[in-house]
């Protein structure tokens, strides 16, 4: 069973559907129009994720993201399931 570390547990579960978004190429506009937040509040998450995963890019958090838990970003956007492991 794989560890689990202090950076993937701290990363919330609406932060996970603002990488997914990123993953999917919206940018902060479409993150909060998505999810009903301000831009603002999307750019916001989209820090606290980059300074989380220590990259210096927006569009490298899903990489990093990937690298860290091994989940696919694109497939943690809502109504999708992730399959499960085998």
């Amino acid at each position: 069973m794989a560890q689990t570390t202090t950076t993937q547990k701290s990363i919330t579960p609406r932060q996970r559907e603002v990488v997914a978004l990123i993953a999917a190429g919206c940018s902060n506009d479409e993150v909060g129009v998505r999810l009903g937040i301000s831009s603002r509040t999307a750019k916001a998450h989209s820090d606290a994720l980059r300074q989380k995963l220590g990259v210096s890019r927006r569009r490298q958090i899903p990489v990093a993201f990937r690298t860290l838990t091994g989940d696919d970003p694109l497939l943690l956007q809502p109504g999708v399931r992730k399959r499960a492991r085998r």
